[in-house]
């Protein structure tokens, strides 16, 4: 079957990928420069918060491409892949890529969590750390950092395969991640807007809304 240009991503997942890449990026510096950017680095929390509850919302009831049903795999299927059976073209994530989305956003998720209970007992504490007791509170500061330190590892696996991806197999991945498009074989993927969108950007702005309010 003859290949043809395709829109697979629509804008709102492209601009939630791309924010979510700075505010890691803000977020990590902050930590790293301590001090007053500890506040800086709350704040980027609560907008990573918005951003993933949006994600996951969008998740379900988004454009096709988006959504975890239409791209998250069974175990076996995953294996099935890596052992290179049943190799073709994917619109959007093959069985390994969203192996790797799943993980990210769960780890992300966790990471976003534990920071809003944590307390790091010199100068910054979250926002719903007085929900739990103090001990709970170092706890949830120590499994943050943990966390990130696993994040830190995925996200380099994520821009290894990427760039195996780009440089040995031709898919042009971070240029699809920007404009949207790419050159496939199958059909191009139902893309949502409307009122399923404003409801996902709705809940998630509320969300950021919430936590920098409290």
């Amino acid at each position: 079957m003859q290949k043809k240009i395709v829109t697979v991503w629509d804008l709102s997942t492209r601009l939630f990928h791309w924010l979510l890449v700075v505010l890691f990026g803000l977020s990590w510096l902050s930590a790293e420069l301590g001090g007053n950017w500890m506040i800086w680095h709350t704040r980027f929390g609560f907008v990573a918060a918005g951003l993933i509850t949006f994600r996951i919302i969008w998740g379900v009831i988004g454009s096709d491409s988006s959504r975890f049903s239409q791209f998250v795999k069974r175990p076996s299927s995953v294996i099935a892949y890596l052992k290179g059976e049943g190799q073709r073209d994917y619109n959007t994530h093959n069985p390994a890529g969203a192996l790797s989305v799943i993980a990210l956003l769960g780890l992300i998720s966790l990471q976003v969590t534990t920071g809003l209970f944590s307390n790091d007992d010199i100068f910054i504490e979250g926002p719903l750390a007085y929900l739990i007791s103090y001990d709970a509170q170092l706890a949830m500061t120590e499994l943050h950092e943990a966390i990130f330190n696993l994040l830190i590892l995925f996200v380099a696996l994520h821009l290894a395969a990427i760039i195996w991806y780009q440089r040995f197999k031709g898919e042009k991945l971070v240029q699809a991640m920007l404009h949207g498009r790419k050159e496939s074989e199958e059909e191009a993927p139902k893309i949502r807007g409307g009122i399923p969108l404003f409801v996902a950007i709705l809940v998630g702005a509320t969300v950021s809304a919430l936590l920098f309010w409290i």
